[in-house]
C-alpha cells in the first residue's frame, strides 16, 4: 500500500462537506457511515457516498469508506453499495479478532462479483478497538486483503474504555498498545496508522501528539478537521535538513565504498551500509511526499 500520512474522516451524510474536504490536503478521506452519522440519516449517508464516490475519485482523491457494524457484524448493504471502481477499501470498526477481518473479507468478495471488480480489489483496515483485537493486532495485520491496522488512542473513546486507561496529553498510558500496533504492523509487512486527535482547536496538542507517534513508528494517522490536515502531513514528512542530511550520508558512503571501505564517520557518527539502507528509504519517502 502507498503510504498514507493523513486520513481525514467526513460525515457521509454532510454532501457539502465531502464536496470541500476534497482541497483539505489529506492524503486520503473516510467517507465514514459510522458513528459521525445520526441513526436516522445512516440509509440516506449511505446513498450520498455511494453517489459521490466516482466523483470523488475523479478529483484524484484516495478515498476510504468506513462501514457499519450490525448486529450480524458488518453492514452487508453498506458494502455492496460503496463496492465501487476507484474505492481503496474499508474502515471496519471493532473487529473482535482476526476471524472477523476473514466475515468482512468474504461480503468484499460478494460484493466484488456483483459489482464486476476483480476479486481482492477492495483493501481493509481494522480499528483496533476492542482488548482482543489489540493482543492479536498480529494475527488481525496477517489478513491478505489488510493494508494497515489502526492503534488510535482518542480520549475517552472506545480503546479506552476497552483497556481502561485514563488518558493523559503526553501519552504515557497508551505507548505499549501503539508499540504493540507498530510491531504487529511492520511484522506482517503493513502500515501502522496513529491518533486520533479530538481536541482539534489545540493544534501545539496534536503536533506534540503526531510527533510522539511518528517516534513509536507510525506511518500516519487519523485526522477529524481539515484544519489538522497540514500538521500532520508535515510530522509525517521528511524536513528538508533530514532530505540534506539523509542524502549527504549516501554521499559519503558512496565515497567511502569507493575507496574499498564499508564505513565512515559522517556528521560526528559512525554509519555503515545498514544506515544508508534507512537513508534511501526516507529519501524516497521525501520524493512519495515531493520533499525531495
Amino acid at each position: 500500500m502507498i503510504p498514507v500520512r493523513s486520513f481525514l474522516f467526513v460525515p457521509g451524510n454532510k454532501e457539502s462537506w465531502i464536496e470541500k474536504s476534497i482541497n483539505s490536503g489529506a492524503d486520503a478521506l473516510i467517507l465514514d457511515l459510522e458513528d459521525s452519522v445520526p441513526h436516522a440519516q445512516k440509509i440516506e449517508a449511505r446513498g450520498i457516498v455511494a453517489g459521490r464516490l466516482k466523483w470523488v475519485v475523479e478529483q484524484g482523491q484516495r478515498v476510504w469508506v468506513r462501514i457499519n457494524r450490525t448486529p450480524h457484524l458488518y453492514d452487508f448493504e453498506d458494502i455492496l453499495a460503496v463496492v465501487q471502481p476507484g474505492l481503496e477499501g474499508i474502515f471496519i470498526s471493532k473487529p473482535c479478532g482476526p476471524e472477523d477481518v476473514h466475515v468482512a473479507s468474504q461480503m468484499l468478495a460478494e460484493a466484488e462479483m456483483r459489482n464486476g471488480l476483480p476479486n481482492g480489489s477492495i483493501h481493509v483496515i481494522p480499528l483496533l478497538e476492542s482488548a482482543r483485537s489489540m493482543q492479536l493486532a498480529y494475527e488481525i495485520a496477517q489478513h491478505p486483503r489488510v493494508s494497515a491496522i489502526v492503534g488510535s488512542t482518542a480520549k475517552n473513546a472506545d480503546v479506552a474504555r476497552a483497556l481502561g486507561f485514563v488518558w493523559s496529553p503526553e501519552g504515557r498510558e497508551t505507548l505499549y498498545f501503539k508499540s504493540r500496533v507498530v510491531m504487529a504492523a511492520r511484522a506482517a509487512g503493513k502500515l501502522a496508522i496513529g491518533g486520533v486527535w479530538q481536541q482539534v482547536k489545540d493544534l501545539e496538542g496534536l503536533k506534540a501528539s503526531s510527533q510522539a507517534d511518528r517516534q513509536l513508528g507510525m506511518n500516519g494517522e487519523l485526522a477529524l478537521h481539515p484544519t489538522n490536515v497540514e500538521i500532520i502531513n508535515d510530522v509525517y514528512s521528511p524536513t528538508e535538513d533530514e532530505v540534506a542530511f539523509y542524502k549527504g550520508m549516501i554521499d559519503a558512503l558512496d565515497e567511502a565504498m569507493a575507496n574499498g571501505r564499508a564505513s565512515v564517520i559522517y556528521d560526528g557518527e559512525h554509519i555503515d551500509i545498514a544506515h544508508v539502507k534507512t537513508a534511501r528509504e526516507i529519501i524516497e519517502l521525501a520524493r512519495l511526499y515531493g520533499r525531495a
